[in-house]
């Protein structure tokens, strides 16, 4: 039997009584006392160490529904085999090695804070470290407190009114044994908290030596709550006057450093590297603005938000590899996570909704760098009745109003961001047709694109002219197409922003042609828009002719990009040759497509443009998919890391 006495003296103590090695009930005794015995055993965790190892070793000997070294009845009656009993003596060495084990792990801050908790809990200071938050009759955020009495005088604190702030500790000021100075962040502002013994003296029970130990708990790191009257020190600081000893809501059991640097400790524990270095966040809290103006400009342009399918039988959209499971309700179909939302938002044009956008994750399954994540979000909208200059204007128009409102926000909210160069978002946008741009470049006219052997004259004529190509000749042409752009015409993008038109048809099996009358090649109603030499949106007129459409697709499963993806690699051991025909999108355009159209953009790129991010990783909550895979493993001792 266990036998719990729990004392009311200065520290609690667990007498363990008469109990054997393991403790157990047979399996005809209800699931009640085996789940309340487990519930008091877990419990007891939160003890201090010293208390804590006698009952962990309890609760590792723990089984329930079998008494020690017993034959377990099964349910008709008959007996299972017995199971071997482990030696006591190799059993108890075992549990102690793993009770050892988890003491380490256990930091000598946190250690320090159990016992301060506890101490604190028998002194009477707090009840409990983690308790429910009660309702305040004038609850405020830090920015409202901060914007009412920003101007005010506050000459006599004693007439101004009572209100309660929640934050997170980000400083600790210790004045003397009478006098604290707490500095509190909540909604990423920061407000002084005073707490003046003297102006404590009418709350019961209050002493110097509670106050004391107090002052002595508060960790950076802890969440509090200071109820109390605004006022202004003698350097004229807004500050929280607290009339009552602040509120512990939730204290800090891992130390918060002052610095973070190393790379791999800042993938491991995000939340602390945005605690600890401001552009981090500053950095996500961008991405939440970027999103809310395009949704805000999208609505002011008449335009309706829907949600797409994430999970189907077709990818749809762009051609790049998928990622593909299997649904219990469709154990024979292989399903796939969209690549993008583009011939659903399409369907939703056919049906009339002529202008729709979506802002919604994305899914490759390709590689990860700098620019490229496998899980990413997507912001396209189609427009009914709207050719390609009306998309370029649009796309200026949405540019160069996001540049001034990000601006903005670093001069008042994001200060830790660098601002922005507002002149390389002066309208027009400079504009650089695709054929001839490239023959000027490389300095001679490119064969007939469309024909059965432009591929292999245009390899040789790149051989005739000695011209080499950066990683060798890829195998398609629209992928030679592209590495021949990504070379000569996408690094003019560093001027200023720069979209590259009318490209070759073969690159756009989802666009409308038109034989292009300076060159007399088939191109797509096409544009992209490049900023210092990263391809930001792509956009173009739609092919609503569904024959047309039909062919260009099927054309097209062997190799091409759609919008705002990456070229497949010519070593890609998955071709496309086998990628699904969407026959259903087909049907639709059957309906009736309107001239429309459409443009989409990667959010994450927008977000490194605006602020200033160098990595796509520094965009994503939580980094890249090698970052979020990793967090699963233990996070390296920081060298650079200091408390």
């Amino acid at each position: 039997t266990l036998t719990l006495f729990l004392s009311t003296a200065r520290r609690a103590r667990i007498f363990l009584g008469n109990y054997g090695a393991h403790c157990s009930w047979k399996n005809n005794e209800t699931n009640r006392k085996q789940t309340d015995a487990m519930a008091l055993i877990q419990s007891l965790r939160l003890l201090r160490p010293a208390t804590r190892t006698p009952v962990a070793r309890l609760a590792q000997s723990f089984h329930v529904g079998r008494p020690s070294g017993a034959s377990v009845q099964d349910g008709a009656g008959g007996k299972r085999q017995k199971k071997d009993r482990v030696a006591p003596e190799a059993e108890q060495h075992q549990q102690d090695k793993s009770v050892q084990s988890e003491e380490v792990r256990i930091s000598e801050f946190k250690k320090m804070r159990l016992q301060a908790l506890e101490e604190v809990r028998e002194r009477g200071v707090i009840k409990e470290t983690h308790p429910r938050l009660v309702h305040r009759k004038k609850p405020m955020s830090v920015p409202a407190f901060r914007k009412i009495w920003k101007d005010a005088k506050l000459d006599d604190p004693s007439n101004a009114e009572v209100v309660t702030l929640y934050g997170r500790v980000q400083s600790v000021r210790l004045h003397g044994n009478k006098l604290v100075f707490v500095t509190i962040v909540n909604e990423f502002e920061k407000i002084q908290g005073m707490i003046n013994y003297r102006n404590l003296g009418s709350v019961p029970d209050m002493n110097i030596d509670t106050f004391k130990l107090f002052a002595r708990l508060i960790e950076k790191g802890d969440h509090i709550s200071i109820t109390g009257k605004p006022t202004r020190t003698s350097t004229g600081e807004l500050t929280l006057q607290a009339i009552v000893l602040p509120e512990l809501l939730s204290p800090a059991m891992e130390q918060i450093p002052q610095t973070l640097t190393d790379p791999a400790t800042k993938a491991q524990k995000r939340h602390v590297d945005m605690m600890v270095n401001p552009e981090v966040a500053d950095v996500l809290r961008m991405r939440s603005h970027i999103t809310k103006y395009m949704r805000d400009y999208f609505h002011d342009q008449s335009f309706l938000e829907f949600q797409t399918p994430i999970l189907a039988e077709n990818a749809g959209g762009a051609v790049a590899r998928s990622f593909t499971t299997q649904a219990t309700e469709f154990p024979s179909k292989e399903l796939s996570l969209r690549i993008a939302p583009e011939l659903w938002l399409k369907r939703l044009v056919v049906g009339g909704v002529h202008k729709v956008f979506e802002i919604g994750p994305a899914f490759r399954n390709e590689g990860i760098d700098g620019t490229h994540n496998p899980e990413f979000t997507m912001c396209e909208f189609y427009s009914a009745y709207t050719n390609l200059p009306e998309l370029i204007d649009r796309t200026e128009e949405l540019l160069a109003g996001l540049a001034r409102h990000c601006q903005e926000l670093i001069d008042t909210k994001l200060t830790s961001l660098q601002p922005i160069d507002q002149s390389k978002f002066a309208r027009p946008f400079r504009q650089l047709e695709f054929v001839p741009a490239l023959e000027e470049a490389l300095g001679f006219r490119l064969p007939k694109l469309t024909g059965t052997d432009a591929y292999s004259e245009l390899v040789a004529v790149l051989a005739l002219s000695q011209i080499e190509v950066p990683g060798g000749i890829p195998p398609t042409m629209p992928k030679l197409l592209d590495r021949l752009a990504a070379v000569y015409l996408e690094p003019k993008s560093f001027e200023g922003p720069l979209f590259i038109t009318h490209h070759p048809t073969c690159m756009s099996p989802l666009a409308k042609s038109f034989v292009c009358p300076k060159t007399m090649q088939l191109v797509s109603a096409r544009t992209e828009l490049f900023v210092n030499g990263r391809e930001l949106a792509n956009m173009y007129e739609e092919e609503n002719d569904p024959a047309a459409q039909a062919r260009k697709l099927a054309e097209h499963r062997f190799f091409g990009t759609g919008k705002d993806a990456a070229p497949l690699e010519a070593d890609d051991p998955h071709p496309l040759r086998d990628a699904p025909l969407d026959k259903s999108y087909i049907r639709a355009l059957e309906a009736g497509l309107p001239p429309t159209g459409g443009w989409g953009c990667g959010v994450e790129r927008l977000v490194m443009l605006f602020s200033g991010a160098s990595r796509i990783s520094d965009c994503l909550s939580f980094g890249t998919l090698r970052n979020v895979v990793g967090l699963s493993a233990e996070a390296p001792q920081n060298r650079s890391e200091s408390s």
